[in-house]
């Protein structure tokens, strides 16, 4: 989602359109046909090309990523047959709020755009990129929120020495909810630090104990890993530690800061003096730490230097560098000033709305048309009610119900074709207004929350919205890529309303 539209690199862009009308919608009156044509109308005035168009009517919208359709537009969307997808609302694209997720992932990880018209949210603009950024960090940092009060509640069973579903650890058990030495268990754990101290090898230890016949308590032998993740364990010292983990999305267990331990009294197996003695040793044969995650640098790609050279951030140095002119800035004034930055847009209404002022007036005239286009049909059908009213209580013969009826079908017939196309080009001009009220909505607070997203997903943010910055000495030229100008928008619209035919 974050590589720049097709179109807007000299390309036409190919999108899929996405049809999922129920059973019940369709008896209801929402026609296939009706949703396909405004998703029609609203690739034409972007000038896209529709290359498919995956068909799901009838289908629940429980679960739909088993579905034949659902399968073809995947592999498009993966093999680049289509780069966008447009539907009309995200409830047509699937109910399930998992799916949903993995659709939007899958997307993203492919560089496809998700258009849905309901909701104005289009990825293939600056504005859906930033909208669709800003949610998903703001469902992120509120996830985090979350977990904050459910760890608390962990903390407060961990300090009363109370179970937090995880297996005892080797050498004592559960017992009451409280832990308890294991008379099984605990000789074996006592040997393993006085076999260290002897033989100073993990390895050694490991073989030792495995040759003793002794194993791990789900019938593993011991590895050299084990021996020292149960050398290092504070509860054998009598010093039980609890919320020292987490599992991070991929499922990866990682410690948390130390801050956060809790540690709980419990009957020790050794004694203070072994426990330091065999974890001295740990210490001293400690090799290198093998090399942590490549740090994410928000900037890369975008930060020039005034002689035109991408800038960029070498090995363990804390600045972005030129290396043509080595013209430095640290890592951490650029954030800076591009957080300001953000809060000096965003914060200013004006600033973003003075894109749109032209096409506002455009937008008002269509919908003033679609609301005489609509109220011309329900005319039209009213008139034809009646005639079939007439004709059911025998006021109009067969002849005369004939001549009276079928222009006033023709006509009902001429007004639906056209709606699909005003309700279209509605869309399309609303995605851009609506986008830019949401995201002023929820960027106010963006440069206050900005310290509590991820690199990643600040680096998404980045991405969305910067075209360029350019940093010459002391200045630096941040260019925001936000949306289309009111210009480009007066133009399609020029485009469109040349070819579009009087009102009904």
């Amino acid at each position: 989602m974050n590589k720049p539209p097709a179109h807007a690199q000299g390309e036409t862009k190919v999108v899929g359109i996405w049809i999922r009308v129920s059973t019940e919608d369709q008896a209801q009156g929402e026609s296939p046909r009706h949703h396909e044509q405004r998703a029609r109308e609203y690739a034409k005035f972007n000038g896209w090309e529709v290359r498919e168009v995956y068909d799901l009517s009838g289908v629940s919208g429980k679960t739909v990523m088993d579905q034949p359709e659902t399968k073809r537009m995947l592999a498009d969307i993966k093999r680049g047959h289509i780069s966008a997808l447009i539907f009309s609302k995200l409830a047509r694209l699937a109910r399930n709020k998992h799916e949903l997720e993995d659709f939007a992932e899958l997307f993203r990880a492919s560089g496809a755009d998700m258009i849905s018209l309901q909701e104005k949210i289009d990825t293939s603009t600056p504005a859906g990129r930033l909208f669709y950024s800003i949610i998903a960090a703001m469902a992120h940092w509120e996830r985090e929120e979350i977990a904050d009060r459910v760890n608390a509640s962990i903390k407060i069973r961990a300090k009363l020495g109370k179970s937090l579903g995880g297996p005892a650890p080797f050498g004592y058990m559960w017992e009451d909810n409280r832990l308890v030495i294991n008379p099984t268990e605990a000789p074996i754990r006592k040997l393993m630090y006085e076999l260290f101290v002897e033989q100073k090898r993990k390895k050694g230890v490991a073989r030792l104990l495995n040759k003793a016949g002794y194993r791990t308590r789900k019938g593993a032998s011991f590895t050299d890993t084990t021996v020292v993740r149960l050398l290092q364990d504070t509860t054998a010292k009598g010093f039980y530690r609890a919320n020292h983990t987490y599992r991070d999305d991929k499922g990866k267990l990682l410690a948390k800061p130390e801050s956060e331990w809790v540690f709980t009294p419990v009957e020790p197996i050794v004694s203070e003096d072994l426990w330091r003695q065999c974890n001295d040793l740990l210490d001293e044969r400690k090799g290198k730490r093998p090399p942590g995650p490549k740090p994410t640098h928000l900037f890369a790609g975008l930060l020039f230097c005034g002689c035109g050279q991408k800038m960029y951030v070498f090995s363990r140095s804390p600045k972005y560098v030129c290396p043509k002119c080595r013209n430095k800035i640290p890592i951490e004034d650029i954030e800076a000033v591009f957080r300001g930055e953000l809060e000096s847009f965003f914060v200013s209404k004006e600033k973003v709305l003075e894109h749109l002022s032209l096409a506002n007036g455009h937008l008002a005239d269509k919908k003033q048309r679609l609301a005489a286009h609509t109220h011309q049909i329900e005319k039209v059908r009213t008139e034809m009610r009646k005639v079939y009213q007439l004709y059911q209580t025998d006021q109009v013969s067969p002849e005369g119900f004939g001549k009276l009826y079928r222009p006033l079908e023709a006509q009902e017939r001429s007004l639906a074709v056209e709606l699909p196309k005003l309700q279209g080009e509605i869309d399309a001009l609303e995605m851009q207004q609506t986008s830019a009220d949401e995201v002023i909505a929820e960027a106010t607070n963006l440069h206050k929350l900005w310290p509590k997203f991820t690199d990643d997903e600040k680096r998404r943010i980045v991405e969305g919205i910067t075209e360029k910055i350019v940093v010459s000495g002391d200045e630096i030229d941040i260019t925001l890529c936000y949306m289309p100008s009111s210009e480009e928008l007066t133009k399609r619209q020029r485009n469109l309303s040349d070819s579009s035919p009087p009102p009904a």
